[in-house]
């Protein structure tokens, strides 16, 4: 099954469930699907649904360290609620140590030896790690194993 037609199912037995936060959380997500479907005349792939989940995610983790700025923390439970409905309908992450091995290895592959091959080192590995590993922990593995 797709992952578009599992929110559209999920949404439906959400509704049923009268799971206020679930069904707003899948609904904003199939906005976003709808809203580049439409804008861009394509089909969406599973892959590039995943990558919108991610964005909404960190757009979702920015508006929770806004509104604990500003001392709103009825928002922030809110928002949080949507990073882990959002966070359902991603690939199971990797663990740091499988994420370490991982970039290990391409770091050997591109024979990088110091912070200045970063650059080579992050595009394989966004490319490989993507979907199971978000860009800001592969930078900080990145930074570790180079340093």
């Amino acid at each position: 099954m797709s992952l578009k037609q599992q929110l559209k199912d999920d949404v439906k037995v959400a509704m049923r469930e009268k799971n206020i936060v679930k069904r707003d959380s899948i609904r904003s997500i199939n906005t976003m699907i709808k809203q580049i479907e439409v804008d861009e005349r394509i089909e969406l792939t599973d892959d590039a649904i995943i990558k919108l989940i991610q964005k909404g995610i960190k757009q979702r983790e920015e508006a929770v360290s806004q509104y604990k700025e500003a001392n709103r923390d009825d928002l922030v439970g809110k928002e949080q609620e949507q990073i882990e409905v959002f966070k359902l309908y991603l690939p199971e992450q990797l663990s740091d140590e499988n994420l370490e091995n991982g970039m290990k290895e391409i770091i050997t592959q591109v024979g990088a030896n110091s912070m200045k091959d970063m650059g080579k080192v992050m595009g394989a590995a966004s490319k490989k790690f993507a979907g199971v590993a978000d860009g800001k922990r592969i930078n900080e593995m990145v930074k570790k194993l180079l340093a």
